[in-house]
């Protein structure tokens, strides 16, 4: 039996280092305060301000007034609409059921279009109101339903309060500092990403690297808002942070774009590694001498005027390099930017995303369902704690409806509510009921916070576990204003609970999510619908747009386990990215001369051709691959500083398309 965990050194309170302290004794107080605060207002239930302190524990402090805000809107919106439904409904069961459970289903359905603020706030208006109304199905009275309410929403506000005030008081590291030091981290990463991918050997190390880079940058948009809720100087640079998130996008592109060069060039010169390597040295150690790299490009063009191949390649590493450059040119100034410094860079919009409307629809119908059945199942055994079922089954169904393996959270979820009820009764029955005032309960309940925040920094593997003890632990030890010491309520209450969470897990395997295949495909017509839309004369997203598009949607199946879906997405991505730039450029590339204009114009009918929104035209891939190719070589043979550019683009279009030349032809397959 290893028994190391008892050695004095790896006790969490001596290994803790000073942030984590920080950060265990912020939230423990904060708690702590929160139920007192609510204890002494003489609040029915102020377990729920201890809850709330807890929800809204972030690092940073940008988290936390992100959340508070969201959490506070959430609750005043779940108020009101508890209010409208109860009022108006209680009177009629079975319209009361419809309406909640019409309620909960349309707050999931709109928290799984949106991200951050807006879902939080929509997830917690559902939940909020499942709360206050099913505690208030035993209420004659409208009076009585709004006590409630405005009780439930008191306390809310106590413990967002009382955890924004121990940020002030014990604040952690500034989300600014934590923002650029990552942006610059990130930026020195994506030259490691160039010289992995800058080879001509195909791994699955490869493809990995680029979705974890795709990813990061992703989460680096979620550090930004952070950032911008922290301090106005991030508010006033939101455009700069915005506008540098999409150049690493685009040099994440023009990096792909320079690998699927290589690999459809047969014989690439020694020397244009060799530039290649020297380049990437060059930006690593941090050279931004124009010169410089100049005379390192220099070496790498093409000797024969006639060679399209490298012609276009060296176009591609010239613009990666002055790209990379841009990138640190505006990250220097933002870093130095103070609070009256206003940059003003190129004007782009947020990053774009896009929801699976089909998997939120079905997350609504899963908890309209259970919603319904469960209260039905209610209202015809009259059991006494069925609202503490009710409103764990709405919790769980709305907040989990989003998360990336629902079934596995719930099933965390069930172990954390079972370890709960085993643990609040002896602390219940074999402490509270030994206490006659609230501060010799803090007494003993203040190190256990401390000690449950501290596991949850220390162990990454149960992280999860121990974040959901800490929150949940005050609706299982119930204190309440005057507290009841009830051993017949408080199982009958416990086992509801868990009983509610059951149900939950049973519709989830039986209304399963969607596989990743099904997924996969979803988005991969998502992805041929909107690169159509990208190959009209006026398209309805920017490039920049676009871009964000599509790997926002590449970053939605990065956790899956089928291999082949993931593939698929990610290759269909990569190739509708690599065409979209190619056509950008095309309509964007001027010339006097008629016949290459009429040439350029074949060449994006031909695309349209080629790919539909069902799929890929195999007979006109290969005929359009043929036909590129002979207008390549028709236009090398010319010789012409204009046909051999025009040659070039076609060949970087060529070999894009090259990829989807393997796709199953099946309707059933991924592409």
């Amino acid at each position: 039996m290893n028994l190391s965990w008892l050695e004095w050194q790896q006790l969490p309170w001596v290994k803790a280092t000073a942030g984590q302290w920080r950060y265990a004794l912020r939230n423990s107080i904060a708690m702590c305060l929160a139920l007192s605060i609510a204890y002494g207002l003489q609040l029915d239930e102020p377990y729920w301000a201890m809850t709330s302190a807890a929800v809204v524990s972030f690092p940073t402090v940008g988290g936390v007034i992100s959340k508070s805000l969201g959490r506070i809107v959430g609750s005043m919106l779940g108020a009101t609409a508890a209010l409208m439904i109860a009022g108006h409904t209680l009177d009629e069961p079975w319209l009361f059921v419809t309406a909640i459970a019409s309620w909960l289903a349309l707050c999931t359905w709109v928290s799984n279009h949106y991200q951050n603020n807006v879902a939080y706030a929509f997830s917690l208006a559902g939940y909020t109101a499942a709360i206050i109304a099913f505690t208030s199905v035993n209420q004659v009275e409208i009076d009585g339903i709004w006590t409630i309410a405005q009780a439930r929403v008191c306390e809310v506000i106590s413990g967002i309060l009382c955890g924004a005030l121990m940020m002030m008081i014990l604040p952690s590291t500034s989300d600014g500092d934590t923002l650029i030091h990552s942006l610059k981290g990130l930026h020195s990463k994506l030259l490691d990403h160039a010289m992995l991918l800058l080879q001509k050997d195909e791994t699955a190390t490869v493809r990995r690297a680029h979705e974890n880079v795709i990813g990061e940058i992703l989460t680096m948009n979620l550090l930004r808002i952070q950032a911008f809720w922290s301090h106005y100087r991030f508010r006033r640079q939101n455009n700069v942070l915005n506008y540098v998130l999409h150049q690493q996008l685009r040099l994440t592109s023009i990096i792909s774009s320079l690998r699927r060069m290589l690999l459809n060039w047969e014989n690439p010169p020694d020397e244009l590694f060799t530039a290649i390597n020297a380049l990437l040295s060059a930006l690593a150690r941090g050279e931004t001498d124009k010169y410089l790299l100049a005379r390192i490009l220099q070496r790498a063009a093409a000797k024969n005027p006639a060679d399209y191949r490298h012609h276009a390649f060296w176009q591609q590493l010239h613009y990666f390099c002055w790209l990379y450059l841009n990138i640190t040119r505006w990250l220097r100034l933002f870093e130095r930017a103070d609070s009256h410094s206003w940059l003003v860079p190129p004007a782009v919009p947020a990053l774009a995303r896009e929801s699976d409307g089909a998997e939120a629809g079905w997350n609504a119908l899963r908890t309209f369902a259970v919603i319904v059945i469960g209260s039905a199942f209610w209202i015809t055994t009259q059991w006494d704690a069925g609202s503490s079922a009710l409103t764990l089954a709405a919790i769980s169904c709305v907040i989990y409806s989003s998360a990336p393996s629902p079934v596995s959270s719930i099933s965390l979820l069930l172990k954390t509510l079972g370890l709960l009820s085993l643990f609040t009764f002896v602390m219940k029955f074999g402490v509270m009921v030994q206490v006659t005032v609230l501060w010799q309960f803090l007494i003993v309940l203040f190190p256990l916070l401390i000690t449950l925040q501290l596991f949850k920094l220390q162990q990454n593997k149960r992280a999860a576990l121990w974040g959901q003890l800490i929150v949940f632990m005050g609706s299982f030890l119930a204190v309440t204003n005057p507290p009841t010491y009830d051993y017949q309520s408080f199982i009958n209450d416990n086992l509801a609970k868990i009983t509610g969470v059951t149900f939950v897990w049973l519709a989830y395997m039986i209304l399963r999510p969607s596989s990743d295949k099904r997924r996969s495909r979803r988005h991969i017509r998502a992805l041929r619908r909107e690169f159509i839309d990208q190959l009209g004369r006026h398209p309805r997203h920017s490039l920049n747009t676009f871009e964000s598009l599509v790997y926002h949607r590449i970053d939605q199946l990065k956790n899956s386990r089928d291999e082949q879906a993931h593939l698929w997405l990610m290759r269909w991505g990569v190739v509708v990215l690599n065409c979209s730039h190619i056509a950008w450029r095309l309509r964007e590339w001027k010339t006097p001369s008629p016949a290459l204009v009429d040439m350029r114009d074949a060449v994006l009918h031909d695309l349209q051709n080629i790919i539909s929104e069902r799929g890929i035209q195999h007979v006109s891939l290969n005929e359009t691959s043929g036909t590129l190719q002979q207008r390549i070589d028709l236009l090398s043979e010319g010789g012409q500083r204009e046909e051999i550019e025009l040659a070039g683009m076609i060949w970087r279009l060529n070999c894009s398309l090259s990829q989807l030349k393997p796709a199953p032809v099946s309707a059933s397959s991924p592409a």
